[in-house]
């Protein structure tokens, strides 16, 4: 910006945004001043730079609130976890899986832990099993992120919601 500007010679766009050419830098830096306006160096890494006259204070303004919208409107994806043991009954788990889809409603990824303890440890395929099933009955809205794994004495497996075509 200004004096900041290591350039000889850039290429000048003026408060209107009409293209001036390729001037000194000096011409350019008299001309935002006669203006009452800064020189701000746009495009740094053209030949040669890309400069225009404008009030440098606005448009760092109307940028942070540009930033501020769009973060307004980002979805922020969060990891919601649902633990289970082995021999957990059927209504227990069609419970743990309508509050896994509700979460998936909201866009929201799923991890699926199965827990063991003591002896159920040598028992995995139980664990698998149950988790084979809730992927199966959630394969509709969601798939599978990261297959299922033993974590010491957890076995978990991560799911994420299918994004629907079409919809806006």
């Amino acid at each position: 910006m200004n004096q900041r500007i290591t350039a000889k010679t850039v290429r000048l766009v003026d408060e209107d945004n009409e293209q001036v050419g390729i001037v000194d830098l000096e011409e350019g830096l008299s001309r935002a001043t006669e203006a009452g306006l800064d020189l701000v160096e746009v495009s740094p890494n053209s030949d040669p730079p890309v400069c225009r006259i404008m009030d440098y204070g606005q448009y760092k303004y109307k940028q942070s609130k540009r930033l501020h919208e769009a973060k307004k409107h980002q979805k922020i994806i969060h990891l919601k976890e649902i633990k289970m043991r082995p021999k957990t009954e059927e209504h227990d788990f069609l419970f743990k899986l309508r509050h896994a889809l509700e979460f998936f409603g909201d866009g929201d990824k799923v991890k699926v832990s199965i827990m063991f303890r003591g002896r159920e440890l040598s028992h995995q395929e139980l664990g698998m099993r149950l988790l084979d099933k809730f992927a199966e009955s959630a394969a509709e809205i969601a798939m599978i992120e990261s297959p299922a794994k033993l974590e010491g004495r957890n076995l978990s497996m991560v799911m994420a919601p299918i994004k629907k075509q079409g919809k806006k």
